[in-house]
């Protein structure tokens, strides 16, 4: 072999090489895009995952507050009606009651009115 074929030889073989080292570094840059890619998609997928769960547990906590509520209310309420039966002022006859309380009312300030009036 000549000095000139040698020459074209060692050339030929750095380009070979020059080129063997772009292929790698597109192939690793690609790779790494594939990568990436699947990585992106699996916390997408798990984002949407999450985001299901979290509205299930807040429907969920939703109705639990809600049903405590209405049984605190229900509670409130029977009380009331317990307290206002106690006192006399059901619903039902809080007109009548309030009519005979006001009766005995004015019965006793005329009874005081005539104590104070004898004295």
């Amino acid at each position: 072999m000549s000095n000139k074929d040698t020459v074209k030889s060692k050339i030929n073989e750095a380009e070979d090489f020059a080129r063997k080292v772009w292929l790698a570094g597109l192939g690793a840059y690609g790779k790494s895009v594939e990568e990436a890619q699947g990585r992106y998609d699996k916390l997408s997928a798990e984002a949407s995952k999450m985001f299901d769960e979290l509205v299930t547990k807040g429907e969920t906590l939703e109705d639990d507050a809600r049903s405590k509520f209405q049984s605190t209310t229900n509670d409130v309420e029977n009380r009331v009606a317990d307290v206002r039966k106690k006192l006399g002022l059901d619903v039902d006859h809080s007109d009548q009651k309030i009519e005979e309380l006001s009766a005995k009312v004015d019965a006793l300030t005329e009874a005081v009115a005539k104590l104070a009036a004898n004295k």
